[in-house]
């Protein structure tokens, strides 16, 4: 009978269950929540962006149930949060990522545990960078695409990273999910950095508060941009803002019209807007004139580039 339970519950879940008992300050509801969003992740982000047929019925049952959660979170301890009122973005958040931070991660040949990176997630919540089994990497068809009635193409454009996520999207959502070489992840990145989409590293609480996965966004189709545009802050800064080299700039209005956080105003000059600009390079991707360049904002936190975080932990 034992045995027969244990079939009935997926390889990947069980992972998933033995990785969260490994997890400090992981409740049974995080799991719950963690294993909800992964299990049903078209639903979940489809009441959230309010695309789902169900949305209006089930939004007013999330709102409570995300309540119930937050108010049942502890710290270590034993007590709980001091910081009431935690927002979605507290929780569930990306970062920015220029086109080579993201190739670095896909890159990564090694596990890693660096915990608590709170000037590169400016966040209260779920900002551990942990890699196990980095070279497994499932490409899953984007949630906030597929809501959509007219998306933007091709659909299989999300990637995560990693185990236990990898084979539980893979395992739970076999006609939406596969299995991905390197090299085919490197070649949705670099297909998605060409059509002037954003790469941002996800983190979620419920997916045991770290980084699970890289997503390849639109601004037309992304949940997260869509929230960041209607002041919920889900997205933070790659750390670098774009400067206009003005003798190099003929005026064309090119980066403007690329500019997925529309920092950027072209009217005789251009102007780009200091608190607007996300700093992920494709103004500068896209200007045929070398114009732009993305420089270091301190102010911004620092970058998600792992190389240099896993040399400055070792003491490199």
């Amino acid at each position: 009978m034992a045995k027969m339970r244990l079939q009935v519950v997926k390889p990947s879940t069980r992972a998933f269950i033995r990785e969260a008992r490994r997890t400090p300050g992981y409740t049974f509801f995080d799991f719950l929540h963690g294993y909800f969003y992964a299990r049903w992740p078209y639903l979940y982000i489809g009441v959230g962006t309010g695309t789902h047929r169900l949305a209006r019925l089930l939004s007013p049952l999330a709102v409570w149930i995300s309540r119930i959660f937050s108010d049942s979170r502890q710290t270590g301890g034993g007590k709980k949060d001091q910081k009431k009122g935690l927002t979605l973005a507290d929780t569930y958040h990306g970062k920015v990522l220029q086109h080579e931070s993201a190739r670095q991660l896909i890159l990564i040949n090694e596990e890693v545990r660096l915990r608590d990176l709170e000037k590169v997630i400016p966040y209260p919540r779920a900002r551990d960078l942990i890699l196990k089994n980095p070279e497994t990497i499932a490409v899953l068809d984007c949630p906030c695409r597929t809501g959509r009635e007219n998306p933007c193409l091709p659909l299989d454009v999300c990637l995560i990273v990693g185990e236990p996520f990898a084979s539980f999207v893979v395992e739970h959502h076999p006609s939406r999910a596969r299995l991905i070489s390197r090299s085919e992840a490197l070649k949705i990145l670099e297909e998605e950095h060409q059509r002037g989409h954003v790469h941002h590293a996800f983190f979620k609480d419920a997916m045991l508060q770290r980084y699970y996965a890289v997503c390849n966004c639109c601004s037309c189709c992304c949940g997260a941009m869509q929230a960041h545009r209607s002041g919920s802050h889900m997205l933070a800064s790659s750390g670098y803002i774009a400067r206009i080299h003005e003798q190099e700039c003929i005026l064309c209005g090119e980066c403007a019209s690329v500019c997925p956080f529309g920092a950027i105003r072209a009217n005789g000059t251009v102007i780009i807007d200091p608190d607007a600009c996300m700093g992920c390079g494709v103004c500068a991707s896209n200007c045929a004139q070398g114009a732009i360049a993305l420089e270091r904002a301190p102010e911004k936190g620092e970058p998600l580039e792992i190389y240099r975080l896993l040399e400055e932990a070792g003491g490199g």
